[in-house]
């Protein structure tokens, strides 16, 4: 196979009680691995295309042959969004990001707690399924959205964190009220890896 599934970095259970054990495993090993055999079915047709990483395909989908193109947007999205997701929370997380994330959100934001009421914000109304993410974009943090698995890699950004608002990331803890999870979503972040990304996105 051209790409794998990533195994989770901790267990099934590490996350609760923001993120049920439940919706962990349906996440991981039903929706992720999907993206990841239907991306793989993809490239079987054009062999080519196993030999890019996951974001040179999604720099220059233009160059994707068309009888694949949707088929790898929608899922090398998918792989390279959750691949991420997992990797930016962790047990015990939370709390508030430190270092020079720390001071650029202040500097772009005012300070954290008007970050994240702006991110919650900005997720909260992405209609039907998407992401918040937050890019680094000459200079400066932003707060992007986007539908269904699209990533900001297509537009040239490097999402540095990101939060899954599909109803399957948290309907069957929160139901219908995504409000909730994206306020309990901080309780998980792993601020390290994410300040790992930004230091990323700047270079």
């Amino acid at each position: 196979m051209a790409f794998e599934t990533p195994p989770l970095p901790y267990d099934y259970a590490a996350l609760e009680p923001t993120i049920d054990e439940a919706t962990m495993k349906l996440h991981h090993d039903k929706h992720h691995v999907a993206y990841v055999n239907n991306l793989n079915g993809a490239v079987e047709k054009h062999p080519e295309l196993g030999k890019k990483t996951l974001e040179d395909l999604l720099s220059d989908l233009g160059s994707v042959p068309e009888d694949v193109r949707t088929t790898v947007r929608n899922n090398a999205g998918g792989h390279v969004n959750h691949t991420m997701f997992w990797q930016i929370m962790k047990p015990s997380g939370g709390g508030d990001p430190a270092g020079e994330l720390a001071a650029q959100i202040n500097k772009d934001f005012g300070s954290f707690a008007e970050f994240k009421k702006k991110f919650e914000d900005a997720a909260a109304k992405q209609f039907g399924s998407g992401w918040g993410f937050l890019v680094y974009k000459s200079g400066k943090l932003e707060i992007v959205t986007k539908p269904n698995q699209d990533s900001p890699i297509s537009d040239g950004l490097y999402p540095i964190l990101g939060n899954d608002v599909w109803e399957h990331a948290y309907y069957l803890k929160y139901n219908n009220r995504r409000a909730e999870y994206l306020a309990a979503w901080w309780n998980v972040v792993n601020w390290d890896e994410v300040n790992q990304r930004f230091a990323h996105a700047r270079k």
